[in-house]
């Protein structure tokens, strides 16, 4: 890191669990963040402000009017631009240093592959079961850890899967591909804005801890958050002996 960064990360350096061989591996990091939407705002937001060196921002949806209750990547010139380019713009004046690469697309099969590839960290930000399990399939074949959120109406949670330890459960051990689940997406339900922006930072958090090795992460752990009684509570969960997807 050059002196302008040593200043700008200061704080983080401060903290002995970060220190410099932790923010640096911040600024030596490729985070790739899936939905730029209302968790993928603010945890592209405060990835790029802690340093880290490139975000790939992958969306293929374009800004619209309700989004912009919760989805503060965005503002209202931003209606009708794809959500990758308007999320872009944003980060570039928060902190430049961050490089930003958009993925103007709803990631699947190669393109998905590639990405996961590529980076240090995989957050899900999405908000469908087919992705979400793509993704889990993709960060197991690479062993890359995930960190996955989810919010709707006043609920919301947040797990880490890290698949760099072939004992750790993965995100089909907890919420098995093919069972009966019901989704539930805000267009229909609605969404407390502000549970967005709690679900996408705790995701930030997490990744950044990853990243710098510090602190215990959600492995094995679901943290369910009632944004109405702001009620917190943690259920663990184990790994499947039987998965599909990481016994193997």
């Amino acid at each position: 890191m050059n002196d302008d960064q040593l200043l700008r990360y200061s704080r983080h350096i401060l903290l002995p669990e970060i220190d410099v061989p932790g923010q640096q591996a911040i600024v030596d990091s490729t985070v790739l963040v899936i939905g730029a939407g209302g968790l993928g705002s603010p945890a592209a937001m405060y990835l790029a402000s802690a340093g880290v060196g490139t975000l790939l921002l992958a969306d293929g949806d374009t800004v619209d009017l309700t989004n912009l209750q919760r989805q503060i990547l965005h503002t209202t010139e931003g209606v009708g631009r794809l959500k990758v380019e308007s999320g872009r713009d944003t980060l570039a004046r928060m902190n430049p240093e961050t490089r930003v690469e958009v993925l103007a697309e709803r990631l699947e099969d190669a393109a998905l592959d590639a990405a996961v590839a590529r980076a240090t960290v995989v957050l899900d930000c999405c908000d469908n079961f087919a992705t979400r399990h793509a993704v889990n399939r993709a960060c197991v074949k690479h062993r890359k850890p995930l960190v996955s959120g989810a919010a709707v109406r006043f609920d919301g949670q947040v797990s880490v899967f890290d698949l760099r330890e072939a004992t750790n459960p993965c995100y089909h051990c907890l919420f098995p591909e093919g069972e009966d689940v019901e989704e539930t997406r805000c267009a229909v339900m609605g969404i407390f804005a502000p549970l967005t922006g709690i679900v996408g930072s705790l995701q930030a958090a997490e990744a950044l801890k990853l990243i710098a090795g510090c602190g215990e992460p959600l492995v094995g752990r679901l943290l369910i958050i009632d944004g109405l009684s702001m009620n917190l509570r943690t259920v663990r969960y184990g790994r499947d002996p039987a998965c599909a997807v990481c016994a193997a």
